[in-house]
């Protein structure tokens, strides 16, 4: 009986102790936790993307005299030769037909046929449409002109434990952290989500923004909730997946380790009384 009980004064609070290390390395991976049911949530105001350096446009000129107008759109080719099949009033890839995109330079300008240099950097894809469309008609070249100014490749990149990694097509002008994470196709079961990185380039310097999506303040109030063209998220990984770099961190991290090893440590404890039993008996 004494030996009974040494065993369990012994080992069981060391089983207790190893199972809840062993269970503490789950991550958490409920998102926007403790966020009220049916109660709205005052989004921030939507903040339209600006162009800067780097950007890449499609600018579509149209007018009743086609001719004319063809000589301000950068078709495949050269000048002019638009038609209606060339342009269709959206930004997807496969539907921009032959409009050669314009890349804003490192002075924040652009060289158009005929307009040539326009300033558009700090401007919105909208205030460059008005811009050219004021510059047509103060210049009388186009009594009639429509303007439409596309971003050519949006995009933002992915990094970390992230369902899919790399660059990663905007749909639209205004997306959220959070639907930015859905395109890339979800954090992984190893993914921190209470801390996601952001990294923003601004002014020619790269700021990092934290995100904790487990809590609804850090998402909706955070300056990273509105993505911007080329902000990278970096998902980091979770103690337990950081300590797979080596076999040996693996095994320890894994309570089916622990469990072995408490085995083993009984099996042993068992022998030695078993033996020690014996010799007394032989006594």
């Amino acid at each position: 009986m004494n030996d009974s009980r040494f065993f369990f004064r012994l080992f069981l609070p060391m089983l207790v102790v190893l199972l809840a290390a062993g269970c503490s390395t789950v991550p958490k991976i409920a998102y926007l936790r403790e966020l009220p049911a049916e109660v709205p949530v005052a989004l921030q105001e939507t903040q339209d993307l600006t162009l800067k350096p780097g950007d890449r446009l499609q600018i579509f000129v149209f007018s009743h005299d086609r001719e004319l107008a063809s000589d301000f759109n950068l078709w495949e080719g050269g000048y002019g030769g638009y038609s209606s099949s060339n342009y269709s009033g959206t930004s997807s890839t496969s539907s921009r037909g032959g409009n050669h995109p314009y890349t804003v330079d490192k002075n924040g300008e652009i060289e158009m046929p005929v307009l040539g240099r326009i300033k558009v950097s700090g401007k919105t894809r909208l205030e460059v449409a008005d811009l050219i469309k004021y510059r047509l008609l103060s210049g009388q070249m186009l009594a009639d002109p429509t303007v439409q100014v596309e971003y050519y490749d949006l995009s933002f990149y992915a990094l970390g434990e992230i369902g899919r990694t790399g660059r990663i097509a905007i749909p639209r002008d205004n997306v959220t952290i959070m639907e930015a994470i859905s395109l890339a196709g979800d954090l992984t079961i190893s993914g921190r989500r209470d801390n996601v990185m952001v990294l923003r380039t601004e002014n020619g310097k790269q700021t990092p923004y934290f995100v904790d999506l487990t809590n609804p303040q850090s998402v909706y109030n955070s300056p990273v909730y509105y993505l911007q063209q080329n902000d990278m998220i970096y998902v980091e990984p979770t103690p337990m997946r950081a300590n797979q770099s080596t076999q040996m961190a693996n095994q320890t991290r894994n309570p089916a380790f622990w469990m072995s090893s408490i085995t083993s440590v009984i099996s042993f404890y068992l022998f030695i009384r078993t033996f020690i039993d014996r010799e007394k008996s032989a006594d």
